[in-house]
């Protein structure tokens, strides 16, 4: 049945050896059954039966390398998964993780155990079944939902979606992970957006870019002030021109309403993503806001394209967008509401050609930052 003895041999060994002789064969029949062709259902059984015994029987070390080497066969049935999981030991997330093939019954049966490093080695499987999936959803673990948020064979749809936004807002590498997916709406990171890199704060406030929002609670106490936008931008421009951050801090906090502890980190954040979005919500223009910017960040030759996506951030993304932005970090809004047909990102290009007809600031905009970066090279 293994190739090299028959079956009655294997039970002459057993009968006749000690616990040395029955390692040994049981790591040398799951060495042979690994590396054979399919199996027939009457060999399945004979192995079965055969290794049932030599698995209660030999030590726990022989146990354990039986139960890898086994494991890599693609033709275990039932009965042979779970003595694989059973004895497999430590090494029990690996085989989860690589195993060729896994049965749905074997897997529910390891997540039922609420063993998280082992839930966490099943997600970051690509065979996973949708009730599999929901199990593991289910498992209260930062391990297990890191791993599903690096898994890009799991779609982000329905209530793994939810699933998924909810869990960055709690862990940051979460949020890290589903920022670097390209099928993850970013838009949906705005509450983790100051536990995020530079670059991924800009995917953020891109994700926002053509759609509509719903309406923001703060965008009432932001009308009542828009009139002064002038004032804001100019007043922001000479604080951050004198380096007086402190007091940057609590004139955000005054007119925004977010506590103090968050105004500091927008008005010490270099990379000017947070400062960008309360300009954007106050109604700044690229004119009015990147002079602040260029003020509040540090703009040498290699922040000068990252200003230039600043500009054209002032075009794609409106006011009203912003306000809700800044309102999730205050946990004023439902952020899954974004997820709602009517507010889907409009179909990329859209409006791009008429935005460019109808927008000459944003042309001025960046001629201006040309200039800025011609007098700094000289």
């Amino acid at each position: 049945m293994l190739g090299f003895q028959p079956y009655e041999t294997f039970q002459l060994l057993i009968e006749s050896g000690g616990v040395d002789r029955t390692n040994t064969l049981l790591v040398a029949a799951c060495d042979a059954f690994a590396r054979r062709e399919k199996p027939t259902a009457a060999e399945r059984e004979q192995f079965e039966t055969l290794v049932q015994r030599l698995f209660s029987t030999a030590a726990p070390s022989a146990c354990a390398k039986a139960a890898a080497t086994l494991g890599r066969s693609a033709h275990l049935s039932p009965l042979l998964e779970d003595l694989v999981v059973a004895n497999i030991g430590g090494d029990l997330p690996d085989y989860l993780l690589s195993a060729p093939v896994l049965s749905e019954a074997s897997m529910l049966k390891i997540i039922a155990k609420g063993d998280a490093l082992a839930g966490a080695a099943l997600a970051r499987r690509s065979d996973l079944s949708n009730v599999v999936l929901a199990r593991l959803f289910q498992m209260n673990s930062r391990r297990v939902y890191r791993a599903l948020a690096t898994n890009t064979a799991i779609a982000p749809r329905g209530p793994y979606l939810s699933a998924l936004a909810r869990s960055a807002q709690m862990d940051y590498q979460v949020a890290w992970s589903l920022a670097a997916r390209d099928d993850f709406d970013c838009a949906l990171l705005a509450p983790a957006f100051f536990d995020l890199n530079e670059s991924d704060r800009i995917k953020v406030i891109k994700a926002f870019g053509e759609r509509l929002t719903p309406d923001a609670p703060i965008k009432k106490t932001i009308e009542q002030i828009s009139v002064a936008t002038d004032e804001l931008t100019r007043a922001l421009m000479k604080l951050f021109s004198e380096n007086r951050r402190p007091e940057v801090t609590r004139l955000l906090h005054q007119i925004t309403g977010l506590d103090e502890v968050r105004c500091g980190q927008i008005a010490h954040d270099v990379s000017g993503a947070a400062l960008f979005v309360i300009l954007r919500a106050f109604g700044a223009t690229a004119y009015e806001g990147l002079k602040v910017l260029i003020h509040a960040t540090s703009h040498d030759d290699d922040k000068s394209p990252v200003l230039t996506e600043f500009a054209r951030l002032f075009d794609t993304v409106t006011p009203d967008a912003m306000a809700f932005l800044m309102s999730s970090w205050r946990g004023d809004v439902n952020l899954l509401e974004l997820t709602r047909p009517e507010y889907k990102p409009f179909a990329e290009g859209t409006r791009r050609a008429e935005r460019a007809e109808r927008n000459p600031v944003l042309n001025e905009a960046l001629e201006a930052l040309s200039r800025i970066g011609t007098r700094r090279a000289g």
